[in-house]
């Protein structure tokens, strides 16, 4: 398979496993609705960020929307990771030169990427998907790098979205109409798309000129160019005209038997005057209850930029015009992205929220189907995640007042839900690797599962116990912060005989985390305990 190469690959290819853990902190001030949601908005560099956030949700997201900088050469985005590494600097100030300006960007551009997505695969469900809004300038790159962390066998579709209603009469060369959403499952074998609903003009094509009882059908040809040994005989129409056989190179779509079957059970259409050449009749009541997804979304269907800009605005308040964040998504985008790639439980991820478009589209489908997914939304930019996409989530949950409609307010309904408005804070380990004196015992018992297991720590009927959980029949504890059950004896976190027998039992292996251990290796080998030291083999990423 071909692959994708650019200065500072090497620089970037591991960087998303160096990333320190750092520690989530939710502001109930900046929150709304209820103060456990399960909707977060976090506030951040959306790389340390998510990895903060793996070892509570790796493997449990169904669905990843993003819309990262197009690279463009007008962006200003700036992200604290390797793009300004050695190798990089080196290569710019001393290989290219200022002529190469545009080369760079698309170098540094990928540097960003790619630790980013790497992390980002690590939450979807094996069943689950990741949809990439981009344009022509990154496209092709985008795909590479796509095939290289998901796999090309995992890609699914380059959907075309017309995000413009009207061409640019300024435009140099061409007038772009559209960008794309790239599509790559976890594992394409298990992912299955959900059908879109019906619209009312797919419907209309559905008649009932004959008043049969089944209600409203449609005509479809009978003849198909695919060979059939059976589909070559001789019709007669009901007026009593011959028809020899099908148009010449096609063939019936049905043998004989099955044809006469259909016909008798009014399933054949031959015209109001009988004379007509056989069509099957597609009766509305037994199609699908929606229609499989196509790869090119109109602006009709999906909405435009403009449309999305009018929805922020309506919605947020701004200084001025020039406040207003210039590439917002139109909800309706990304409410058919969800239609397609969720279930009305499903947990959905968007790592460049921007506006929080995601988390809006999620609340308003959420409201027209029923349904409880829920989101989490990393924005870097402090601005933005504060003034923009908190206060878009908290109004559209709770209503607000749009007076923006012909200059008259109208009151809104709230949509419902909520979300937590959480942020960075320091990293699990210091820079000595030493668990830092302020962290939790809940803290590190989330980042000691998941290291030593690959998967979120599983809910707990109490945060009180050492017992973590169990993976593939072994279980996990900790002894930290003297939480050592209500049976073991109180003190240290050291592993004694005393401690042992009041752990939670189980019968299997198990792994004990804890600053010291007294009991022998033979003793250990009998309890098939495998103790790891505190800090000293707890990994720090």
């Amino acid at each position: 398979m071909p692959t994708l190469d650019w200065i500072g690959k090497k620089a970037v290819l591991n960087h998303h496993r160096e990333v320190p853990y750092h520690l989530l902190r939710c502001d109930r001030s900046l929150s709304a609705g209820e103060p456990e949601s399960e909707n977060l908005l976090v506030q951040g560099d959306n790389l340390i960020a998510l990895k903060a956030l793996l070892p509570y949700y790796a493997g449990k997201v169904k669905c990843i929307y993003i819309d990262p900088p197009y690279n463009t050469g007008n962006e200003n985005w700036v992200y604290n990771d390797a793009v300004n590494s050695p190798e990089i600097r080196s290569w710019l100030g001393k290989v290219v030169g200022a002529e190469a300006e545009d080369l760079s960007r698309h170098d540094k551009w990928l540097c960003m990427m790619y630790p980013r997505l790497a992390l980002l695969r690590d939450f979807l469900t094996e069943d689950g998907a990741i949809f990439i809004s981009i344009d022509d300038n990154e496209a092709h790159s985008l795909r590479m790098l796509m095939d290289e962390v998901f796999g090309q066998q995992n890609f699914i579709a380059s959907v075309i979205w017309q995000k413009v209603y009207a061409p640019k009469n300024s435009a140099r060369h061409f007038s772009e109409d559209h960008d794309y959403v790239i599509v790559y499952a976890k594992r394409a074998e298990q992912w299955k798309p959900q059908l879109i609903s019906r619209s009312g003009k797919q419907d209309k094509a559905y008649k009932n000129p004959d008043n049969d009882p089944r209600g409203l059908w449609r005509a479809d040809g009978m003849s198909a160019r695919n060979p059939y040994s059976r589909g070559l005989y001789q019709v007669r129409c009901p007026s009593g005209r011959l028809i020899s056989g099908p148009p010449k190179g096609r063939y019936w779509g049905f043998s004989e038997e099955k044809f006469k079957e259909m016909d008798a059970d009014g399933r054949i259409w031959w015209g109001k005057d009988g004379n007509n050449n056989p069509s099957v009749k597609r009766f509305l009541s037994e199609v699908k209850q929606g229609v499989v997804p196509q790869t090119l979304w109109t602006y009709g269907e999906v909405g435009h930029t403009q449309e999305a800009k009018k929805e922020l605005v309506a919605i947020c308040d701004f200084e001025d015009s020039a406040s207003v964040f210039i590439t917002p998504k139109p909800v309706r985008l990304v409410r058919r992205i969800l239609e397609i790639a969720t279930d009305k439980d499903s947990l959905v991820l968007d790592s460049f929220a921007g506006s929080g478009t995601t988390g809006h589209a999620v609340l308003d489908l959420n409201k027209a189907d029923g349904g409880n997914r829920r989101f989490i939304l990393v924005e870097m930019d402090e601005n933005i995640c504060r003034n923009v996409a908190a206060q878009r989530l908290s109004r559209v949950a709770k209503g607000y007042t749009n007076r923006k409609v012909e200059g008259k307010p109208v009151e809104i309904q709230g949509l419902g839900g909520g979300f937590r408005f959480c942020m960075l804070s320091e990293p699990l380990f210091d820079e000595n690797g030493s668990i830092r004196e302020a962290v939790a015992f809940s803290d590190l018992a989330s980042h000691v599962f998941f290291v030593e297991t690959g998967a979120p720590i599983p809910k707990r009927a109490t945060t009180k116990s050492p017992l973590l959980g169990t993976h593939d029949g072994a279980a996990v504890y900790l002894l930290y912060n003297g939480i050592l059950g209500d049976k073991a004896p109180r003190g240290g976190n050291v592993l004694t005989r005393g401690v042992l027998a009041g752990l939670p039992p189980h019968d299997g292996p198990k792994v004990v985390y804890g600053t010291g251990c007294l009991l022998s290796r033979q003793r250990l080998k009998r309890e098939g305990i495998t103790f790891r030291q505190v800090p000293y083999e707890v990994k720090v990423s």
